[in-house]
């Protein structure tokens, strides 16, 4: 099985100012590729990732995305293909937080409007961007898209039935996707489980126990866990997965 390397290859990550979008860009780095980010607000955060990827030894460029507006998706791939030359892998990892910050304190509705607009249809309209430039390339490329691993089982609770809304959508439409633009592109799925972010670290002590109780493996995620996924996923090593989810989750759901 060929090694996941990404050695000459060109990947924009979007989010990837923080938590699981800057482990992914600074793993994808490692293994060799041209890194773009996205941010939205965390211009400091995208700054420092961009030096983690230049001490690599790697090119890299950050790009202000708005994923809730038309306008900012649509310059997208043209920004980072000016930044890196192509985009091989289009990993789409951004996405709404209602858990922690100002969102946070929204009414239901207004949660739900949030991650409709943000993670679910900006997620399609990036992909349907991504799958149209990748398949114009010679060589095609690779779309990562980011689910939930309890998409699958169901959780109780106002917030996980919003997830599971808004996340259940993006894997159901990643495997049409998937259909539709094979065999030039490749799209996958990435459903993380508990990981160690904002929202693990803040998170009652009780229920964190809960959750590794709960686990077969025993431990929260990490946002590495997650990147080792998504660095496989883009390189020649799954070459013959297409419409596949990776649930990196510690077994909590299988």
């Amino acid at each position: 099985m060929p090694a996941a390397s990404l050695a000459g290859r060109a990947v924009l990550v979007t989010g990837g100012s923080s938590g699981i979008g800057r482990a992914i860009a600074l793993a994808a780095a490692g293994a060799g590729a041209d890194v773009a980010i996205t941010y939205r607000a965390n211009a400091e955060g995208a700054e420092a990732v961009q030096r983690g990827i230049s001490a690599l030894g790697r090119r890299t460029s950050a790009i202000r995305l708005d994923l809730a507006s038309t306008a900012s998706i649509a310059d997208l791939g043209g920004a980072a293909r000016r930044a890196l030359g192509r985009v091989d892998v289009w990993i789409n990892n951004a996405g709404a937080d209602i858990l922690t910050g100002a969102d946070a304190s929204l009414s239901r509705v207004e949660k739900l409007d949030r991650l409709i607009a943000v993670d679910l249809r900006g997620t399609m309209l990036a992909s349907w961007q991504a799958a149209e430039m990748l398949g114009a390339q010679t060589d095609g490329g690779v779309i990562i898209n980011m689910s939930w691993d309890h998409v699958l089982t169901g959780m109780a609770g106002e917030n996980p039935e919003l997830y599971a809304a808004v996340k259940g959508g993006i894997l159901a439409f990643s495997k049409s996707l998937a259909r539709s633009v094979a065999p030039r592109v490749r799209v996958n799925v990435i459903a993380p489980g508990f990981i160690e972010t904002s929202f693990g670290e803040n998170a009652d002590a009780a229920w964190r126990r809960t959750v590794v109780e709960s686990t077969p493996l025993k431990r929260w995620g990490t946002p590495d866990d997650v990147a080792g996924a998504a660095v496989f996923l883009a390189s020649p090593a799954a070459a013959f997965l297409t419409g596949q989810t990776i649930l990196v989750g510690g077994g909590a759901v299988m």
